[in-house]
């Protein structure tokens, strides 16, 4: 990573507004363990079928995520996640391959949680830890939520 992108990476930490449940001194612990990536619009992520080993916090940009269906060459897009939005979390806890493909659709800066710095940061700094998988859980439930009500609009 040149300089530049290490600046740019951590200002991205000190802006990222996922961490605002955290206070000044744990969002530095916190960011210890994740490490940026800047994805072009049309850049894939991950594919589906991929092994879940990172989620993603979207700092700027956007990401789509799309699901194969039963034709091939056919996806319906899942969602569309923009600043502030987290993907590929459930991989992250399941260990089960990528359920979906995500994509940049414009030029996106993310920061990236692997799933052994996540296990480190459990195991490291369990108070941490626990405070952001609240917030996943929080992020989590709330897209279920959008998802339950656009369900139930379409019948």
């Amino acid at each position: 990573m040149t300089s530049m992108e290490t600046d740019q990476c951590s200002q991205l930490k000190e802006s990222y507004r996922f961490f605002r449940y955290l206070n000044k001194e744990e969002t530095a612990v916190v960011t210890e363990y994740l490490h940026c990536r800047f994805l072009s619009a049309g850049q894939v992520l991950w594919n589906e079928g991929d092994p879940s080993e990172k989620a993603a916090f979207v700092v700027d940009g956007r990401v789509e995520i799309k699901k194969e269906t039963e034709f091939s060459g056919k996806h319906v897009i899942v969602g569309i996640y923009g600043q502030g939005s987290i993907v590929g979390e459930l991989c992250l806890l399941s260990g089960e391959p990528r359920a979906v493909t995500a994509t940049a659709l414009t030029d996106t800066s993310l920061l990236m949680l692997s799933r052994e710095q996540f296990d480190r940061l459990l195991e490291e700094h369990p108070d941490l830890g626990a405070k952001l998988l609240k917030g996943m859980f929080l992020a989590l439930s709330t897209r279920l939520r959008k998802s339950f009500e656009r369900l139930a609009s379409i019948f």
